[in-house]
């Protein structure tokens, strides 16, 4: 069975478990390490209002977008990773990326219902299920400023949630 996710998503999503594929349709943030820095230092200052970005029920996509395509980058990497917990706290419900987290991480985002999905990269893919992209935020950061994705049918496994996670099972 897929899991078909429209984002946002407000609505309950602990029937998903860990191993479940998902597919992903709407709007898709991205944020690579940069950006994460810059949107954790906005939540501690106060200041993220400011971005034309609705957190509540998002997916943020640890990607940079280029001319080539975007794909995930390893979301393990400290600036990412430290982001993920703060970013769910806001309302972001859906990390998408590559790579083994830490437990306190699983943990963290799964004490505000939000989980970390596995995108292949399988950029020549992701890019035909593109529909629109835009620059949101950022753009001083070039290919990893922060856009807006629409897309349709992105294709993921579920790789921690709920406290879990899908390295543990391996």
């Amino acid at each position: 069975m897929i899991h078909k996710i429209k984002i946002p998503n407000i609505s309950n999503i602990n029937n998903i478990k860990v191993g479940d594929k998902v597919e992903l349709s709407g709007v898709i943030y991205t944020a690579r390490d940069a950006v994460i820095t810059k949107l954790r230092r906005m939540i501690e200052e106060g200041t993220i209002d400011t971005l034309p970005v609705s957190f509540d029920g998002s997916a943020i996509f640890h990607t940079a977008f280029s001319r080539a395509g975007f794909g995930p980058t390893s979301s393990n990497k400290e600036e990412i990773e430290g982001g993920m917990g703060v970013l769910s706290k806001l309302g972001v419900k859906f990390h998408l990326g590559k790579g083994e987290i830490s437990k306190a991480t699983i943990d963290e985002m799964s004490s505000y219902g939000s989980m970390f999905i596995v995108i292949p990269p399988i950029t020549a893919l992701l890019q035909k299920r593109l529909v629109s992209k835009r620059v949101i935020a950022f753009p001083e950061e070039g290919m990893e400023a922060m856009h807006e994705l629409i897309v349709e049918n992105i294709p993921g496994v579920v790789a921690a949630s709920n406290g879990e996670s899908i390295y543990d099972k391996l």
